[in-house]
């Protein structure tokens, strides 16, 4: 199971939110870059970067950010935040980025991410799901729709797209802990690779979510236990992989 480390994107700094309110903010560094090389030095495999100014604003805004990450690496990098069309879809492929996240797009056009899957392929398209209360949550979470994540999972499904990014936002950025049932849930309701996000706050959670593995669980994705210190990367990683200190 992968662990992945988060860096979020806010006027070109790497930041944290507190369920992804803006006041909730917190900056970490100045330098993104250098950030994603302490990520890879330390083991990380993959890294998820968001583009907050993006998803409020529904366009890009980070760009320039992105890509001194993927500059900076050698790791594979998913991006999300703000991306709802093909021509910013390609134009961050071709930057580099591994995968492009869509979220609030799969609910308003819907036949963007079949257009977008047929055109890149599914390993390169990962459906971004955030929900609080079990319902989906879009612009930025700024509102809900009467859609569970299931059953937008299910209808994605039948558009081509194989991975999700499932996010409890009650859970992200506040240490809570992952909301294991409806990750187990989305997990084996839906029959797609999931990667957990939200709420990881230190080794403990991993090993649960590292339970879900057999359910579908691929990854994890952490942010702020890391950039708090709760949780080491490499103590992390042994979990993932079975190998605890």
């Amino acid at each position: 199971m992968l662990v992945i480390p988060a860096i979020d994107l806010r006027n070109g700094k790497c930041v944290r939110l507190v369920e992804g309110k803006i006041e909730n903010e917190t900056i970490y560094s100045d330098d993104p870059a250098e950030m994603a090389r302490k990520w890879e030095g330390l083991g990380g495999q993959f890294l998820h970067l968001v583009d907050l100014d993006g998803a409020f604003a529904g366009k890009p805004q980070n760009d320039e950010a992105v890509r001194s990450i993927v500059g900076a690496v050698s790791i594979p990098a998913e991006l999300g935040g703000g991306i709802r069309d093909i021509e910013t879809i390609a134009y961050y492929l071709d930057m580099g980025v591994s995968r492009v996240i869509l979220g609030t797009v799969a609910i308003s056009n819907p036949k963007l991410v079949a257009d977008a899957v047929g055109k890149f392929g599914a390993e390169r398209i990962v459906l971004g799901i955030d929900a609080r209360d079990g319902m989906v949550a879009i612009h930025g979470w700024d509102s809900t729709v009467t859609k569970t994540a299931v059953e937008l999972a299910l209808e994605m499904k039948q558009l081509g797209v194989e991975r999700v990014i499932y996010t409890d936002i009650k859970r992200d950025g506040t240490l809570k802990g992952p909301n294991i049932e409806s990750t187990r849930e989305i997990a084996v309701e839906t029959g797609l690779k999931i990667i957990a996000s939200g709420g990881i706050a230190g080794p403990e959670d991993i090993r649960a979510v590292k339970e879900l593995e057999s359910a579908g669980v691929e990854a994890v994705i952490t942010g702020k236990a890391l950039y708090d210190g709760r949780l080491d990367l490499e103590e992390a990683l042994r979990i993932s992989g079975g190998q605890e200190r």
